[in-house]
């Protein structure tokens, strides 16, 4: 198996395409990457910019360059040594446009007939034969049509079933002939009858634990390993399978072993399956712990007050209950129709059962009581999912907090126990499936916009409630690291991330200065009210932490986070009075002097202290246990917010002109280029790739001195990384002094600055006297 030293994403799409991608492989090769890393190439929705809404598993997408475009992406890697590595998605298949879509398109002119049926997901006997489709509007009498031979709503067309249409039939009467139901879209929440990726209605999931849905969605994937156009896949969503580990068992075989990573967000101290046939994660677990060790524990008294003042409350807001409450909105809001199919499977085990139940907080009996119960259990489960058998101990700490929340449900959590344990059961497969939907949708895409007290802290893969870690626990981390699964990869900013990892360290910045923070938001929120006090902290931070950014960008944000966090406004019911207020907070950054004139003292106080948090960040994410991953530009300030913001255009010509300047000798400032973290980025990763016998281990470095909190250091082998943390604190304090850490007694060199240090106890004042970081490896 071919295992990369690093991987470098690039977002494939038709602007950017795998000729695109090959012509930028000798910049990606001299920057020091190993691997080019593609999302995802097969044939996906037109337009599509993500890829992750596949309609033809057998091409390779013509608009993203086609056959030939992977062949010459794969030459150029080849060429320059580089390996490859491919993001597939398993669980899903889009069918926002039917026609488009190969298999869904069959399903539909055909219904259970189809030879597609056993691939899709679809609870027949509740849609009375018919796949329910939650296009149509509000209208009373939804105008549908025939036109060429299909029915049409609008712009949206479907099949037409063969025999159904007769010529004297109206349009109404040949729908109700066909294998599928177009309703009303506000019915999606509770009456679809077909598994979706979350609760998005355009992405249909499908059965890839069936033999031959396996073999056919993953021929041309397969192919791309055996005739050596790539070396590895990235496993996108595993947690929506039927059977991560059994999925995960038949590609290791079909690829003959190939390094495969798995999209997993990890909770805790939970740990990847150590059974799956897997090198590890995409790394969000490492960038929490990145994250953290540069947050100032000191922040955290000062941070609870402003948040729990913001929200009118006497106590800081408990993340466990508002997780719980997000949690089960979802259950009984967008995902109540995964959990009414749960209920629907469980009263097909139970004989007596009846027909439709009432169900909710105030249902009563104790097969009426099954999707609350279920909802409930949903809301309360601490991780993901399980892997039956493995994971059980989450299921039954689930009940416990269940039956401690709605103690008038505890007889029935007992019944449903015996089946949701079960790990032949389908109610139990399709409970694992359920409760990563409920967890991503209600924190993530919930509660990350609620929470509001630091914004760093709210990042796909992390704990907001921890809201820093100590040099020792870092330590104890990456230690654990490299036992387990030194070939995961490490992350800092990813397609999904919800700011970029510039961003993050310069809010970070901000639990440093909580009392200069909270007295210019005091001020911002009596210049520009909004009346939603958390959304106006988020906000606030956004725009410091993404700054300078355009006006476009930040108005997208702040109503993707407004509507997402659903307080004040939301996606089905946008309060126009809230909106227009919104957007004038983000035009009062740009127009009104006494804002601009607040922001720019906030910008002096955290911006060359973030700039130090980006550089420490990236150092210790590109040498720390793992393989380190570079989201495409972050190796220049990754200011994003989230998608579509970290999907904008790269400009390699800029990175190829700094990178050769650096090469001919150039030590760049720490400025607002970026080239700093260039610098940064390409000597470690080179270094990674070119002497690999540098990283063999990983040992904690002590520090000793006055100012020795504000250091991380750790020894990789040979290779010593050394990065500051707290700065804001350091420069209060006088700086280094007479801070040291203690090397082997021979002579170092630093990567970034071609300084020579003698062994032996090495003052940081010294050492640190240019760049917050170093990367010393032994002088030859």
């Amino acid at each position: 198996m071919r295992v990369p030293a690093s991987t470098y994403r690039l977002q494939i799409r038709e602007s950017f395409d795998l000729n695109t991608a090959a012509r930028i492989a000798g910049y990606v090769h001299d920057l020091g990457a190993d691997w080019l890393y593609l999302s995802p190439i097969l044939k996906a929705e037109e337009g599509s910019d993500h890829g992750y809404d596949v309609v033809d598993h057998s091409l390779v997408d013509p608009a993203r360059g086609g056959r030939e475009g992977l062949d010459a992406a794969s030459a150029a890697a080849r060429a320059l040594g580089l390996g490859v590595l491919v993001d597939i998605v398993p669980n899903h298949v889009g069918v926002a446009t039917p026609k488009q879509s190969v298999w869904w398109w069959d399903l539909l002119t055909h219904g259970r007939q189809s030879r597609y049926a056993e691939a899709f997901d679809v609870d027949w006997e509740f849609g009375g034969g018919r796949v329910r489709i939650p296009v149509l509007g509000d209208e009373p009498d939804p105008e549908l049509q025939i036109i060429d031979g299909q029915l049409a709503y609008y712009d949206n067309r479907f099949p037409i079933a063969p025999g159904t249409a007769d010529d004297g039939a109206s349009a109404g009467e040949v729908h109700s002939r066909q294998n599928y139901e177009l309703m009303n879209w506000r019915r999606a929440d509770a009456e679809l009858n077909y598994r979706r990726f979350f609760a998005v209605n355009t992405l249909a999931g499908i059965r890839v634990e069936t033999p031959w849905v396996f073999e056919e969605s993953h021929a041309e994937i397969i192919r791309w390993i055996t005739a050596g156009l790539a070396d590895g896949l990235r496993v996108d969503h595993p947690d929506g399978l039927a059977d991560p580990a059994g999925y995960l068992d038949a590609l290791a075989a079909a690829t003959g072993g190939a390094y495969v990573l798995v999209e997993k967000i990890l909770e805790g101290g939970e740990q990847l399956p150590t059974s799956w046939a897997t090198s590890g994660t995409t790394g969000y677990d490492a960038l929490a712990d990145v994250d953290r060790i540069l947050v100032d524990p000191a922040g955290r008294m000062a941070l609870d007050a402003l948040d729990s003042a913001l929200r009118d409350s006497t106590e800081p807001v408990s993340w466990t209950r508002l997780i719980h409450g997000t949690k089960r909105a979802i259950a009984d809001g967008i995902l109540r129709s995964e959990v009414l199919r749960l209920e629907r499977e469980l009263d097909h085990a139970e004989p007596h059962a009846t027909g439709p139940h009432e169900t909710g907080p105030h249902a009563t009996g104790p097969h009426e009581q099954t999707a609350d119960a279920l909802a409930e259990l949903l809301a309360c489960f601490p991780v993901y999912r399980s892997y039956l058998p493995l994971g059980i101990e989450h299921l039954l700490e689930a009940v416990r907090l269940a039956k401690d929340y709605r103690p008038e449900l505890a007889q029935r959590i007992d019944e449903l126990l015996p089946a949701l344990s079960d790990p032949s059961h389908p109610a139990a497969i399709r409970f694992q499936q359920t409760s990563g939907m409920v967890m991503a949708k209600g924190v993530e895409d919930t509660a990350f916009y609620r929470y509001t007290r630091l914004g760093s802290l709210t990042e796909v893969g992390a704990d907001p409630s921890e809201f820093s870690i100590g040099i020792d626990e870092f330590h104890r981390r990456q230690q654990v690291r490299q036992a387990s699964f030194p070939l995961s990869l490490t992350t800092a900013s990813t397609h999904d991330t919800k700011r970029g990892e510039d961003v993050r360290a310069r809010i970070t910045v901000l639990a440093e200065i909580p009392t200069e923070w909270a007295a210019a938001l005091g001020e911002l929120r009596d210049a520009v009210p909004l009346g939603d006090g958390p959304l106006e902290l988020l906000l606030w931070e956004a725009i410091v932490g993404a700054w300078p950014a355009s006006r476009e960008r930040l108005h997208a944000y702040t109503e993707k986070a407004a509507r997402e966090a659903g307080n004040s406004t939301g996606w089905t019911a946008p309060s126009e009075e809230f909106e227009l207020r919104m957007h004038a907070l983000v035009d009062s950054a740009f127009d009104d002097p006494h804002v601009v004139g607040i922001l720019e003292r906030v910008l002096d106080a955290v911006r060359q202290p973030g700039w130090s948090n980006s550089l420490s960040a990236k150092v210790i994410q590109l040498t720390a246990p793992g393989v380190p991953d570079v989201y495409q530009g972050s190796e220049l300030w990754e200011t994003s917010l989230v998608d579509p913001d970290n999907r904008r255009p790269i400009d390699f010509d800029e990175r190829r002109l700094y990178l050769a300047a650096i090469d001919a000798g150039a030590h760049p400032p720490i400025d607002e280029s970026g080239a700093a973290k260039l610098l940064v980025t390409s000597r470690a990763l080179r270094l990674r790739r070119d002497r690999p016998e540098l990283f063999s281990r990983y040992a904690a470095i002590e520090a000793y001195g006055f100012a020795a909190k504000h250091v991380v250091a750790f020894d990789r082998g040979a290779a010593l990384t050394l990065a500051t943390r707290l700065p804001v604190g350091l420069a209060r304090s006088g700086g280094w002094g007479d801070t040291t850490v203690i090397v082997a007694g021979r002579p170092v060199t630093d990567v970034f600055t071609g300084r020579t240090f003698e062994g032996g106890t090495l003052l940081l004042s010294e050492v640190l006297e240019r760049y917050p970081v170093a990367l010393l490896i032994p002088n030859e």
